[in-house]
């Protein structure tokens, strides 16, 4: 199913769609891996991450359109991009929202600042006229092929002009086309279920870690009636202050010996983005000879599969180990990515019989402080 058309059901189902800021392809990943059922590009890690500028306006629309591309060429969950000010006038902007449909993005935002931009939660903003934005959002609903791209709609005039025209703003941008709003910076939760009672199409809350709106919480967001919440800072911030407190580690003590604990391990990160899958898909094309040939491929197949039942227990399931689980079992399935928990090493190995022969089935003990994986089940010759 394409993307546009699995957004556009997240958005006719109940509930509310969190989509995390990702502003690379290992932040998208991470993710996609950790459940959540969408992933936002976010322009201000775009600008940050790839080309080491503040959030100024100072990406281009080939800069974000290669990274958008880049993002969802590494996620299957539906990804959806900021398009800052679409890029000029109406023409830009019916070229930009053609080439994001090109990118696999399944939804856009485009605002009415005026250019240049700057990020939502700075001041000094300035906004475009109404009827200015208006002929933009006609611009974009005509040049999109898929009607199941999304075109949201983001207005910064809350800031620069005032509730009331924000208000004017939305009932326009809506009649114009837009599939949902985005209003940039909303202050307070008593603003935000305002803007809730007055607006008719799905609305887009913006969670800006030490921005201008206040930090509430997914299910509050959802009642109030939000039905998309973004978190476009969470990663690269996170990752600037990781980052900067490893590199002081390093730069005292020579070492970054004390941190390992703290980081991914190498094999792991290379899971997140399908080393085991890709290793397999190799080893399809091996040619061989003779038996000791697929002996081999089958090895590597099978020890490919281990690292990835190893990186699912250290990604997934041991963050939400308690105490209580010491001394039990797993039996981690790395073809399905599942898992369960046996009492005993006996009943472990009881429902581990129960697998077909062939399956990528691993029993380990829980509370080792190196995981030892027993593999299950192997083919004839494999030890």
């Amino acid at each position: 199913m394409r993307a546009t058309k699995r957004f556009r059901q997240l958005l006719n189902q109940p509930g509310i769609i969190t989509a995390p800021g990702a502003y690379d392809c290992l932040t998208a990943a991470i993710i996609e891996r950790t459940g959540f059922p969408a992933v936002y590009m976010t322009g201000a890690g775009t600008s940050v991450a790839r080309i080491g500028y503040p959030d100024l306006a100072l990406t281009t629309a080939t800069e974000m359109l290669a990274n958008a591309a880049a993002i969802t060429g590494a996620v299957d969950v539906p990804v959806i991009a900021d398009a800052d000010t679409g890029y000029g006038g109406t023409m830009n902007v019916r070229r930009t929202i053609r080439e994001y449909e090109r990118t696999g993005v399944a939804a856009v935002h485009i605002e009415d600042q005026q250019f240049p931009k700057r990020c939502g939660h700075l001041e000094d903003k300035r906004v475009v006229p109404i009827d200015e934005m208006v002929q933009k959002i006609r611009a974009a609903v005509d040049a999109r092929t898929d009607d199941d791209f999304t075109i949201i709609v983001r207005t910064d005039a809350l800031a620069v002009t005032g509730w009331d025209d924000t208000m004017r703003r939305c009932d326009a941008f809506t009649e114009a086309g837009a599939d949902a709003l985005f209003v940039e910076a909303i202050r307070s939760a008593e603003e935000a279920a305002e803007v809730v009672a007055r607006t008719s199409v799905p609305l887009l809350y913006n969670f800006v870690e030490t921005g201008k709106s206040p930090l509430l919480n997914v299910s509050e967001l959802e009642r109030l009636g939000f039905k998309m919440v973004i978190f476009p800072g969470s990663a690269f911030m996170s990752v600037a202050y990781t980052v900067a407190k490893v590199m002081e580690e390093l730069k005292a003590k020579g070492t970054t010996e004390r941190l390992v604990n703290q980081m991914t391990p190498l094999n792991d990160a290379f899971e997140l983005m399908g080393l085991t899958e890709m290793l397999e898909r190799d080893a399809g094309y091996a040619v061989g000879d003779g038996p000791s040939d697929y002996v081999q491929a089958e090895d590597r197949r099978f020890r490919a599969l281990e690292r990835k039942a190893l990186a699912i227990y250290r990604n997934r399931i041991e963050p939400n180990l308690t105490d209580a689980d010491q001394g039990k079992w797993l039996i981690i399935n790395a073809e399905s990515e599942s898992y369960e928990v046996l009492p005993t090493e006996f009943e472990g190995l009881q429902r581990l019989g129960e697998y077909n022969r062939e399956a990528p089935v691993y029993l380990m003990p829980i509370g080792e402080q190196e995981p030892i994986l027993i593999r299950g089940i192997s083919p004839e010759g494999i030890p």
